[in-house]
């Protein structure tokens, strides 16, 4: 157990040693990602939750019950997923398990999930985590089907009809992959190049210049690894200069960092988290994001990412079907399923027996890079620049 670990699930053990108005402590699992090639999800994932669970024992738990996170770090590897998952559910006996933190893992365990009648509150993308549904498996960020068709109509919007597609080979870049695919042919927009890289990979200048070779006029960037930085440095230093749109895994300034000048100007979809200063006053979720935000980046001294936030919608999520159901599995499963109107980071979750994400292609934010920061895309302003950009 590392460090983390050993920290917030002493915290739930030790902090109401002694009470004895206190009720039976909640064991919560957490497989997340802290290090390896997903770390920049997984480690603002887990420091989010450490966070979550300091602030619910302070104020005497989940509905009165201490909050004992067992964090377990899968390093990002499907395979380890598997018998953390199996710990967990068998041995551990835990409530529910928020994550893994990628698609791979996620799609790997929710059989043990079913198997086991525990919650799985997924922090991965792909659709396929959640359909067909499953009756224990939920996930909290938007849908990647959702985010295809986001970048392709703005693909369509700005006159471009030839593009390129590259992704990651992770559960998550192929469930993308296979999305966009099916958005651009309904769309009638073709692919005319379309590779698969390594997530660890440190030089992808031979799939950058397979886009240029085929005269793409954009192309998509679908990952969640430091490499998708690489393509974006890559393109631009063989002056590949279309338009370059990424997935909804960008959602980290880090990656920003990463690729350097040549993330400015990116596009891609995102939940409202990362703009939140940006929000009307009156926008729904705005006090949320912002008291989030203020909270996570004064205790960690680093920007909030999309990826923190959808820990921060799992745990208030479990917080809230146990304030209506209490502990008994079964009703907090019902009364996470029939969740309507629920304010989290990724959107306005309303969840039913047809859906167990709950959250509609208007959970998404067009953003771009703009200055090395994320910024709200200025719609008219993309469209006049792309055609200049698609020779």
């Amino acid at each position: 157990m590392n460090r983390l670990s050993k920290w917030v699930v002493l915290w739930g053990a030790f902090f109401f040693a002694g009470s004895a108005a206190a009720k039976d402590p909640i064991k919560v699992g957490a497989i997340l990602s802290v290090t390896g090639p997903a770390a920049n999800l997984g480690g603002p994932e887990a420091r989010t939750l450490q966070m979550l669970a300091d602030e619910a024992n302070k104020k005497g738990g989940l509905s009165g019950h201490p909050i004992e996170i067992l964090l377990k770090d899968s390093g990002g590897s499907p395979e380890k997923a598997i018998s953390l998952a199996k710990k967990l559910i068998e041995e551990d006996k835990v409530f529910a398990i928020i994550g893994p933190s990628t698609s791979g893992e996620s799609l790997k365990i929710k059989g043990l999930a079913e198997e086991g009648k525990t919650l799985l509150l997924s922090c991965a993308a792909a659709e396929s985590i959640v359909k067909p549904v499953g009756k224990w498996v939920f996930k909290t960020p938007q849908n990647d089907a959702h985010a295809a068709r986001k970048i392709l109509d703005h693909i369509k919007q700005a006159g471009l009809t030839k593009i390129g597609l590259v992704s990651s080979n992770t559960g998550f870049g192929k469930a993308g992959k296979e999305q966009v695919e099916k958005v651009a042919k309904e769309m009638g927009i073709e692919i005319v190049a379309n590779e698969v890289y390594d997530k660890e990979a440190t030089d992808l200048t031979a799939v950058a210049t397979k886009l240029k070779a085929a005269g793409v006029q954009a192309f998509i960037n679908w990952s969640i690894e430091p490499a998708q930085a690489i393509v974006l440095k890559n393109a631009r230093q063989i002056g590949l200069n279309v338009p370059i749109y990424q997935s909804h895994g960008f959602g980290n300034i880090q990656y920003v960092k990463a690729a350097g000048p040549a993330a400015e100007g990116v596009i891609f979809p995102a939940g409202r988290l990362i703009v939140a200063e940006s929000l009307p006053a009156g926008h729904p979720q705005k006090a949320l994001l912002m008291k989030y935000k203020k909270d996570y980046e004064a205790k960690f001294k680093e920007d909030v990412s999309t990826f923190g936030g959808h820990a921060y919608d799992a745990f208030t999520l479990l917080g809230k079907i146990i304030e209506k159901a209490g502990t008994d599995r079964e009703k907090a499963r019902d009364a996470l399923e029939g969740l309507q109107g629920f304010v989290g980071t990724a959107g306005i979750f309303n969840f039913s027996a047809q859906d167990h994400n709950g959250l509609q292609a208007d959970a998404f934010e067009m953003l771009t890079v703009k200055q090395g920061k994320f910024v709200v895309l200025q719609e008219g302003a993309a469209k006049k620049e792309a055609p200049a950009q698609k020779k």
